[in-house]
């Protein structure tokens, strides 16, 4: 079956306004019911918000209108596409079996197996979280903002897990060229990363948690998302990394999901964790993380919530949203 283009975006359309209901509407509720006693095992509703969650995400990667069928039966124009960008690829690069075992957010195949994996990965990363029509400050732009406040002008910034590099960009605009590198485990992600970029920046297929750069190569490093992916050892490896990269001074800003302390927000989180195909969410947030960082001789430690969007952190704000947190620390 063919997939027009205007039948594909009125597909995903269709999905993104029922998350956008899940998130405004449902979520809302299920909150409701909690706090009046209900046990949301015994919720129906909660069931449906469970159930929809799921199948809203399979459907939006693999369904008839999936961004998967969609963007394969255009796979040799895509890939044409990427011939000459220029990504520093390692053949010889063995992809760790965390990262390999699971189609983690339910994305056919991961992030890293197929060549066209970073379109689709782009095009989803799209719909990530749903803000019913508002209009905001791209989140990358306003963690770029607070990264460069806390250290301005920098002369080299690693960004670690940057994927198809949308986490990057601000950096290397705000930066100029030259001054920015961007390293991730997958081949697909990088070429498009490159691709876009030019010689903006530098991309390069390089494990996070055992880099090859020189110590104390970096004023800045910096990730966003990156680790909720790693199981817990491999985000110490990740922390370790960043101190060793930094220079003395230099500041670690990564951005990720650490809820709130209380039974419904972790209860949420959680069960997306499980729903998403994303299992170390839940170990992270279980994570010592301050106990890690001060081992690792960081100072000026700050974990706090990030508002990814205007108002999301204002006190009565009722609808779902991830967890996001700043965590931060000098070298």
């Amino acid at each position: 079956m063919t997939i027009d283009g205007r039948s594909f975006a009125a597909g995903q359309a269709f999905l993104l306004s029922c998350k956008t209901y899940w998130t405004r509407v449902i979520y809302p509720a299920v909150r409701e019911e909690y706090e009046a006693g209900r046990k949301l095992e015994e919720s129906v509703l909660y069931q449906y918000y469970c159930w929809l969650e799921r199948h809203l995400q399979r459907y939006k990667y693999s369904g008839r209108y999936g961004l998967q069928p969609y963007h394969a039966q255009d796979r040799a124009r895509l890939e044409r596409s990427l011939e000459s960008a220029p990504a520093e690829l390692n053949p010889g690069l063995e992809h760790p079996e965390y990262y390999t075992r699971i189609d983690i957010h339910q994305h056919p195949g991961g992030v890293w197996s197929d060549p066209i994996a970073g379109f689709v990965y782009e095009r989803g990363a799209r719909s990530t979280t749903p803000l019913a029509g508002q209009k905001h400050r791209d989140l990358h732009e306003r963690l770029a903002s607070e990264a460069l406040g806390r250290c301005p002008a920098p002369r080299r910034v690693l960004d670690m897990g940057c994927g198809f590099g949308k986490s990057t960009r601000p950096f290397y605009e705000a930066l100029g060229a030259g001054k920015v590198e961007g390293i991730d485990l997958s081949a697909p992600c990088l070429r498009l990363a490159a691709r876009d970029a030019a010689a903006a920046a530098r991309f390069r297929q390089v494990d996070a948690t055992r880099t090859d750069y020189p110590d104390a190569s970096f004023d800045l490093v910096t990730s966003t998302m990156l680790l909720h992916e790693l199981p817990p050892a491999e985000v110490e490896k990740v922390l370790a990394e960043s101190a060793r990269l930094l220079k003395p001074g230099g500041r670690m800003v990564h951005l990720d999901f650490l809820p709130a302390d209380d039974e419904f927000a972790r209860l949420i989180h959680f069960g997306h964790a499980r729903r998403n195909n994303e299992p170390y969410m839940e170990p992270l947030a279980n994570m010592d993380l301050p106990g890690v960082l001060e081992r690792l001789g960081f100072k000026n430690i700050e974990i706090t919530p990030f508002e990814e969007a205007d108002g999301t952190l204002a006190p009565g704000y009722a609808y779902w949203r991830f967890p996001w947190t700043l965590i931060s620390a000098e070298r």
